[in-house]
């Protein structure tokens, strides 16, 4: 073991088995993920690139047109499972906690932080992306857009809720997730 891991080990014991953050899309995982991985001078694994690196696919818009949607729920679940998360803080999907057994796998296999962002933050995210780029959202105008996010947000939140942290990453500091964590370890 080098002496960076060495210390990380004794400073931040909880990396070792390695970070994911879920939450809807928009909460900034993706961002967010490498601010954090950065800090704790740990790998970043954005699990969407995974995923598109595994099935040679150049976007999770284009493998879901291919394939279909519960394709890559399955390709999602199994490429989730085939990442190693030990020193690592990794990004998920926004449903991918919310299928199959992913949220209980990524339980036994780190600490889950859900990024409990607010709906409203969300919305204003979402709209300056490019909706055609997500499947879920490529036809909704704004009404349509706030009634998915607060529908589908009430759906998955049973599933974020089960995190063993929850964080607002627009309103708390990121040294205090890593203090969070840390109490965990």
């Amino acid at each position: 073991m080098t002496s960076i891991l060495r210390h990380l080990k004794d400073t931040y014991p909880f990396v070792m088995q390695g970070i994911f953050l879920i939450g809807f899309m928009g909460a900034g995982k993706t961002t967010f993920g490498k601010k954090l991985a950065a800090k704790l001078s740990i790998q970043f694994q954005d699990l969407d690139d995974a995923v598109c690196a595994k099935y040679k696919a150049k976007s999770i818009k284009d493998l879901i047109e291919v394939k279909g949607f519960e394709f890559f729920r399955i390709a999602e679940n199994e490429t989730l499972k085939s990442l190693s998360a030990e020193n690592k803080v990794i990004a998920t999907g926004g449903g991918t906690p919310c299928y199959l057994d992913a949220l209980e796998w990524m339980k036994g296999n780190g600490t889950v932080v859900f990024l409990n962002v607010p709906e409203g933050v969300i919305f204003s995210r979402l709209k300056t992306t490019e909706l055609h780029e997500r499947p879920l959202l490529k036809n909704l105008d704004d009404e349509g857009l706030k009634n998915f996010i607060h529908e589908k947000l009430a759906e998955r939140l049973p599933f974020y809720n089960q995190a063993r942290i929850h964080f607002d990453p627009v309103h708390q500091p990121i040294e205090e997730l890593i203090e969070l964590i840390g109490k965990l370890g």
